[in-house]
C-alpha cells in the first residue's frame, strides 16, 4: 500500500455514496493549489491523467 492510499481510502469513506461533477472536482483541485502552491505540478499531473483517460469509452 502506497502512502497516498490512506487519503484515497479516507476520501472513499466519507465520500463514496456521493456523485460529482467534474465542475467541482476542478474547483477543489484549484482551492487546493491555491492553498498549497508547492503541489501544482502533481495536481496538473492529475487533472490530465484524468482527462486523458479514455479506457471508459
Amino acid at each position: 500500500m502506497y502512502f497516498t492510499d490512506r487519503g484515497i481510502e479516507e476520501l472513499v469513506e466519507r465520500r463514496g455514496d456521493e456523485a460529482v461533477s467534474v465542475e467541482w472536482l476542478a474547483a477543489r483541485l484549484r482551492a487546493f493549489v491555491d492553498t498549497h502552491p508547492g503541489y501544482e505540478d502533481a495536481v496538473e499531473r492529475l487533472a490530465t491523467f484524468l482527462a486523458r483517460d479514455d479506457e471508459d469509452d
